[in-house]
């Protein structure tokens, strides 16, 4: 008889506990009449402002806008060009093509975020850069003083993709979203901090780029029916997500913790040569995905599922790669994330996974 499943993640487990509040917060905005930009939603760019350490945060329909939208408030114009990774299903990608710049592939290092010698040596050979979009990506915090440096040293803006590193933070404190000129953030329904359907958010610390930012998610408008910026958007955090957000905000650092306290237990007791597994973290790592690397990933990958186990792959296919871009970028060599490509594989890890689901997960893969 197959065994129950273990899910890669689970929705259904993580809201079980706020059923009733999630309930009494959708009758409270039905009833207000209030839908889009109301109170709920000053309130929770206010909170989340202050969580992340900036003065401003900017609510949004969704992570991709965020992107775009965070890249146009730096600047970033038609015909420049923007130092993206390649290892993160393009979402930098995308919206650097949706500015009409052009993306500029830049490797990673083995915790798969943004190599720093390798953005140097970009910014030094492959011409003046409008910005760098550092991806925080699996939860990990990327090298980002030294990305930071880089940025200055060059005149480039900094853009961090905050998508999978809701509260990480640095050895001295500062979270993610507190290091780059704007920071872009996804709050889909699987994120760290998730809404009930799609969100998103752009936060700094520079009153003018929030400024923009305004304008850009209402039409470019600077008063009502007045545009006064090109590359606007309708992009807009409803009313109702904001208030699911503000809900959820208080309970995010630990939800964070269990999570790192999943994946550090993996980390320590998968023991199987064939499988390599990242190192033992801290604050600087809140486990949005647990990825391990495998030579045999898809006899892995089978192997799990034989045993119940969900996994799942981050990603399988290099942003310089993939079919949109065919031929474009054909001379691009990024070794480390076409390896990591053909590798990686993502274990089950979210707050409500219980010890024995990841006893379950740890023996599987030590059998394998």
């Amino acid at each position: 008889m197959r065994p129950p499943l273990v899910p890669v993640n689970s929705l259904v487990r993580h809201v079980a506990a706020l059923r009733v509040e999630l309930a009494a917060a959708l009758a409270d905005v039905v009833d207000s009449g209030q839908y889009v930009l109301g109170p709920g939603v000053a309130a929770f760019e206010s909170a989340f402002a202050a969580y992340c350490g900036v003065a401003h945060c900017v609510g949004v329909g969704n992570g991709s806008d965020a992107l775009e939208l965070a890249l146009k408030s730096v600047g970033v114009v038609p015909g420049d060009r923007v130092a993206v990774p390649a290892n993160a299903a393009m979402y930098a990608t995308t919206a650097t093509l949706a500015c009409g710049a052009e993306p500029v592939f830049v490797d990673v290092g083995d915790d798969a975020t943004l190599d720093p010698a390798q953005l140097a040596r970009a910014c030094d050979s492959d011409g003046p850069l409008r910005a760098v979009v550092a991806t925080h990506l699996y939860g990990r915090l990327a090298r980002i003083d030294a990305i930071a440096e880089t940025c200055r040293a060059h005149g480039a803006a900094l853009v961090e993709d905050c998508a999978q590193a809701h509260g990480a933070r640095s050895a001295d404190g500062r979270r993610a979203g507190a290091f780059g000129d704007a920071a872009a953030f996804s709050f889909y329904p699987t994120k760290n901090l998730g809404a009930l359907g799609d969100a998103g958010a752009v936060v700094t610390r520079d009153a003018g780029i929030a400024a923009r930012l305004r304008a850009l998610r209402q039409y470019g408008w600077e008063q009502k029916y007045v545009n006064t910026l090109q590359g606007g958007r309708n992009s807009r955090l409803d009313e109702l997500q904001a208030r699911v957000l503000s809900i959820k905000l208080p309970l995010l650092d630990a939800w964070n913790r269990r999570r790192r306290d999943i994946a550090n237990r993996y980390s320590q007791c998968i023991a199987n040569p064939r499988i390599a597994v990242p190192a033992v973290a801290g604050n600087e790592y809140v486990a949005h995905l647990y990825v391990v690397h495998s030579e045999s990933r898809d006899a892995l990958r089978a192997h799990l599922d034989a045993a119940g186990i969900a996994s799942d792959v981050h990603y399988p296919l290099p942003d310089h790669q993939q079919p949109c871009l065919a031929g474009r970028h054909a001379g691009r060599s990024l070794p480390v994330t076409e390896r990591q490509a053909r590798t990686a594989l993502t274990l089950p890890c979210f707050p409500e996974l219980t010890d024995d689901e990841a006893e379950r997960v740890t023996a599987a893969c030590n059998r394998f």
